[in-house]
């Protein structure tokens, strides 16, 4: 159908799970508590389980690259396999938890939601606090898991006397977790590293949620922000990237429980910690200012992307409306935008 030579796409009838399969009286009476009191703790734990996956996944293969190497073992991993594992890790997050809470994890991207989509800054708090603590949880349990090897790689190392010098490294037991560089690395390089690496991936995150672009629907943007993750990770981990404050956080305070003060890391800490932060920032206005345009269309794929968020927003609020086909123009979703949160 058209209206003023302006195309317009029906707007489908929206089928809620609970329109028809029928749910116990517990999960029932658990959903009206959920919707209206515990909303916040079930998005905040979505972001920590997301961060979990993503560094789980990653800091495993890790483990197994590094204590390997020192052990003298080839072919336990390799940088290829621990971009690949990162890559799967963020993919699962998305996957499984950015429908709960819109899949930021990272608190770079949060606060860009805030600075940009005006997200709420008291729930952008609890988003980075569980942020970091799903990547604190997740060093800590792959730490046990891993426990008698690295137990057995820390002796060897300290009979051959050179555990004081790798210890806190990258070819170390505690860099496993945390991010650490060469005591001879150039920190402006790595910092230049840091933030073009940072940079990138924050301008490919904001083009996979723009509604216009039908390069990126909803179902390809968690495979395309993963791919460009483990490039990220292939090309560039070796001079130094952490891409997210929450796996470095959480990993950071993770060694310190684990070895104390000694493992802060030093100067790089704070380039690995703090550099994503502006860096993504950067990539959101200038994919605002120069690559984003509001007449562009919405892609089909989009509109019942967010016609369904705004279906489900107005079920848990009890709140049932008729509304319009959705338009095609951007310009006309502005509205919409506020209460929409995406990955």
């Amino acid at each position: 159908m058209a209206v003023a030579g302006i195309h317009m796409l029906p707007r489908r009838e929206q089928v809620h799970l609970a329109d028809i399969k029928p749910r116990i009286n517990a999960y029932v009476g658990w959903e009206r508590v959920r919707h209206r009191q515990a909303h916040w703790l079930v998005e905040c734990a979505a972001e920590f389980f997301g961060v979990f996956f993503y560094v789980y996944l990653g800091v495993g293969s890790t483990a197994n690259f590094i204590l390997g190497s020192v052990a003298g073992i080839a072919g336990l991993s390799s940088m290829f396999q621990i971009g690949v594992a990162y890559a799967i890790g963020i993919l699962l997050a998305i996957v499984v938890c950015g429908p709960t809470s819109g899949g930021h994890f990272n608190p770079a991207v949060t606060i860009a939601h805030v600075l940009t989509k005006r997200f709420p800054p008291l729930k952008a708090l609890r988003y980075i606090v569980a942020q970091i603590l799903g990547g604190y949880v997740a060093c800590l349990l792959v730490y046990v898991q891993w426990g008698d090897y690295i137990a057995e790689i820390t002796e060897a190392l300290e009979a051959a006397g050179t555990l004081d010098a790798v210890l806190f490294t990258p070819n170390g037991p505690a860099g496993i977790f945390a991010l650490y560089v060469a005591p001879t690395a150039n920190l402006g390089r790595v910092f230049l590293n840091e933030f073009v690496c940072d940079f990138l991936i924050g301008l490919v995150i904001w083009s996979c949620i723009d509604p216009t672009n039908f390069s990126a629907p909803p179902a390809a943007a968690p495979w395309i922000v993963s791919f460009v993750y483990g490039g990220m990770v292939w090309g560039y981990a070796t001079v130094g990237i952490a891409t997210n404050a929450a796996r470095d956080l959480g990993a950071r305070l993770m060694v310190l429980t684990i070895w104390g003060l000694p493992a802060g890391g030093g100067s790089y800490a704070a380039i690995a910690a703090l550099t994503n932060i502006p860096a993504t920032l950067l990539a959101v206005l200038f994919y605002e200012f120069v690559l984003a345009d509001s007449s562009r269309v919405i892609t089909p794929a989009h509109v019942d992307f967010l016609n369904g968020h705004l279906a489900h927003q107005e079920h848990t609020q009890g709140v049932v409306q008729q509304r319009s086909p959705a338009t095609t123009s951007l310009a006309d979703e502005k509205g919409r935008e506020q209460t929409i949160e995406r990955v």
